[in-house]
Protein backbone atom coordinates (compact mmCIF):
# COMPACT_ATOMS: atom_id res chain seq x y z
CA UNK A 1 0.00 0.00 0.00
CA UNK A 2 2.73 2.03 0.73
CA UNK A 3 3.87 1.94 -3.10
CA UNK A 4 0.66 2.84 -4.34
CA UNK A 5 0.34 5.72 -1.64
CA UNK A 6 4.05 7.00 -3.20
CA UNK A 7 2.58 6.92 -6.84
CA UNK A 8 -0.46 8.37 -6.44
CA UNK A 9 0.93 11.10 -4.59
CA UNK A 10 3.81 11.49 -7.46
CA UNK A 11 0.80 11.82 -9.71
CA UNK A 12 -0.46 15.30 -7.81
CA UNK A 13 3.56 16.45 -9.36
CA UNK A 14 3.39 14.54 -12.96
CA UNK A 15 -0.06 15.83 -13.91
CA UNK A 16 0.50 19.49 -13.77
CA UNK A 17 3.96 18.70 -15.68
CA UNK A 18 1.60 16.84 -18.14
CA UNK A 19 -0.14 19.98 -18.49
CA UNK A 20 2.93 21.80 -20.36
CA UNK A 21 3.89 19.32 -22.47
CA UNK A 22 3.19 19.39 -26.30
CA UNK A 23 0.26 17.10 -27.37
CA UNK A 24 0.65 17.93 -30.91
CA UNK A 25 2.35 20.25 -33.32
CA UNK A 26 0.00 22.24 -35.96
CA UNK A 27 -0.39 24.40 -38.19
CA UNK A 28 -3.49 26.13 -39.97
CA UNK A 29 -6.23 24.87 -37.34
CA UNK A 30 -8.80 27.26 -36.90
CA UNK A 31 -8.52 27.22 -33.17
CA UNK A 32 -4.60 26.87 -32.68
CA UNK A 33 -2.29 29.17 -34.49
CA UNK A 34 0.65 28.07 -32.40
CA UNK A 35 3.23 25.42 -33.46
CA UNK A 36 2.74 23.19 -30.18
CA UNK A 37 -0.24 22.83 -28.47
CA UNK A 38 -0.25 22.18 -24.80
CA UNK A 39 -3.31 21.66 -22.31
CA UNK A 40 -2.44 24.67 -21.32
CA UNK A 41 -1.84 26.87 -24.79
CA UNK A 42 -4.86 24.94 -26.24
CA UNK A 43 -7.18 25.76 -23.13
CA UNK A 44 -5.87 29.44 -23.22
CA UNK A 45 -6.41 29.95 -27.27
CA UNK A 46 -9.84 28.27 -27.15
CA UNK A 47 -10.45 30.89 -24.48
CA UNK A 48 -10.87 33.73 -26.40
CA UNK A 49 -12.59 31.69 -29.27
CA UNK A 50 -15.20 29.51 -27.18
CA UNK A 51 -15.27 29.69 -23.38
CA UNK A 52 -17.93 26.77 -22.89
CA UNK A 53 -15.29 24.49 -24.71
CA UNK A 54 -12.29 25.61 -22.80
CA UNK A 55 -13.96 24.99 -19.48
CA UNK A 56 -14.79 21.75 -20.59
CA UNK A 57 -11.57 20.93 -22.03
CA UNK A 58 -9.85 22.53 -18.80
CA UNK A 59 -12.53 20.21 -16.11
CA UNK A 60 -11.43 17.01 -18.26
CA UNK A 61 -7.65 17.43 -18.54
CA UNK A 62 -6.87 19.83 -15.30
CA UNK A 63 -9.49 19.55 -12.57
CA UNK A 64 -11.04 15.81 -12.89
CA UNK A 65 -7.59 14.28 -12.41
CA UNK A 66 -6.59 15.86 -9.99
CA UNK A 67 -9.32 16.07 -7.77
CA UNK A 68 -9.54 12.52 -8.08
CA UNK A 69 -5.65 11.98 -7.36
CA UNK A 70 -6.76 13.97 -3.86
CA UNK A 71 -9.74 11.80 -3.04
CA UNK A 72 -7.78 8.65 -3.32
CA UNK A 73 -5.13 10.05 -1.52
CA UNK A 74 -7.50 10.98 1.14
CA UNK A 75 -9.03 6.85 1.02
CA UNK A 76 -5.39 5.57 1.06
CA UNK A 77 -4.47 7.50 4.15
CA UNK A 78 -8.18 6.64 6.39
CA UNK A 79 -9.47 10.62 5.93
CA UNK A 80 -12.15 9.24 3.51
CA UNK A 81 -14.07 5.93 3.77
CA UNK A 82 -13.21 3.38 0.88
CA UNK A 83 -17.04 3.49 0.24
CA UNK A 84 -16.07 5.90 -2.16
CA UNK A 85 -14.13 4.33 -4.72
CA UNK A 86 -16.39 3.72 -7.11
CA UNK A 87 -16.96 7.44 -7.21
CA UNK A 88 -13.40 7.98 -7.15
CA UNK A 89 -13.20 5.73 -10.32
CA UNK A 90 -15.94 7.83 -12.32
CA UNK A 91 -14.01 10.83 -11.68
CA UNK A 92 -10.76 9.36 -13.24
CA UNK A 93 -12.73 7.87 -16.70
CA UNK A 94 -13.73 11.41 -17.00
CA UNK A 95 -10.07 12.54 -17.37
CA UNK A 96 -9.84 10.05 -19.96
CA UNK A 97 -12.43 11.53 -21.92
CA UNK A 98 -10.03 14.22 -22.66
CA UNK A 99 -7.56 12.11 -24.50
CA UNK A 100 -10.28 11.04 -26.71
CA UNK A 101 -11.35 14.44 -27.72
CA UNK A 102 -7.58 15.03 -28.76
CA UNK A 103 -7.62 11.72 -30.17
CA UNK A 104 -11.04 13.30 -32.21
CA UNK A 105 -9.86 16.55 -33.24
CA UNK A 106 -6.79 15.16 -34.77
CA UNK A 107 -8.87 12.30 -36.79
CA UNK A 108 -11.09 15.35 -37.58
CA UNK A 109 -7.82 17.90 -38.63
CA UNK A 110 -6.02 14.78 -40.58
CA UNK A 111 -9.11 13.61 -42.55
CA UNK A 112 -10.27 16.93 -43.89
CA UNK A 113 -6.70 17.48 -44.59
CA UNK A 114 -6.51 21.31 -43.12
CA UNK A 115 -2.96 21.55 -42.50
CA UNK A 116 -0.62 19.44 -40.41
CA UNK A 117 -0.40 17.82 -37.26
CA UNK A 118 1.63 15.31 -35.22
CA UNK A 119 0.93 13.98 -31.92
CA UNK A 120 3.53 15.29 -29.38
CA UNK A 121 5.10 13.48 -26.70
CA UNK A 122 2.57 14.79 -24.54
CA UNK A 123 0.12 13.38 -25.24
CA UNK A 124 1.68 9.57 -24.97
CA UNK A 125 2.46 11.26 -21.20
CA UNK A 126 -0.82 12.66 -20.06
CA UNK A 127 -2.63 9.40 -21.37
CA UNK A 128 -0.23 7.04 -19.20
CA UNK A 129 -0.58 9.38 -16.11
CA UNK A 130 -4.29 8.31 -16.45
CA UNK A 131 -3.45 5.07 -16.93
CA UNK A 132 -1.13 4.98 -14.14
CA UNK A 133 -4.21 6.84 -11.86
CA UNK A 134 -6.75 4.14 -13.37
CA UNK A 135 -4.36 0.95 -12.11
CA UNK A 136 -3.47 2.54 -9.13
CA UNK A 137 -7.46 3.38 -7.76
CA UNK A 138 -7.91 -0.36 -9.36
CA UNK A 139 -5.47 -1.74 -6.89
CA UNK A 140 -6.55 0.38 -4.09
CA UNK A 141 -9.84 -0.99 -4.33
CA UNK A 142 -8.78 -4.32 -4.30
CA UNK A 143 -6.61 -3.96 -1.01
CA UNK A 144 -9.08 -2.22 0.92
Amino acid sequence: MTLLRFVNLALLILFPVSWFTPLARAGLLPFFNLDEISVISGVLSLWEKDVLLALLVAFFAMVAPVVKTLALAAVQFRLLKARALPLIEIIGKLAMADVFLIAIYVMMAKGIGVGRIEIGWGLYFFTALVLVSMAVTHMSKSRS
